[in-house]
């Protein structure tokens, strides 16, 4: 084990992607990824009480330890729930005619 980790914070916005690699004593959380890489000041709006923090796309508690080539991610609340988008998809195509699936429903299994 090497006495330092090689870890990069992560945060998106929809025109602008910020990746900050930071190296950090064995042993260090989230919490302190997020503080020495500066991006809470930043990014002002970033409330990491209220938004979910995560590795690789796993939510994390900020008192998580990290491990080396960990990449910490910064996750901003979902504008529109995924099913509700997804049932508004749905009606729009079923009301512009789309004939779309129709052919699961006309290709009869011959059994």
């Amino acid at each position: 084990m090497s006495a330092r980790l090689s870890v990069e914070v992560c945060y998106a916005l929809p025109g602008e992607q910020t990746v900050i690699a930071v190296d950090l004593p064995q042993g260090a959380t989230v919490q302190q990824a997020l503080d020495a890489s500066g991006i809470l000041r930043r990014y002002p709006q970033i409330d990491v009480g209220v938004q979910k923090v995560g590795v690789f796309g796993k939510i994390k508690p900020l008192d998580a330890e990290l491990a080396d080539h960990d990449r910490v991610e910064i996750y901003r609340p979902l504008l529109v729930d995924p099913k509700v988008s997804r049932q508004r998809r749905v009606e729009k195509t079923r009301k512009a005619g789309s004939i779309e699936g129709r052919r699961w429903l006309l290709n009869k299994d011959s059994r």
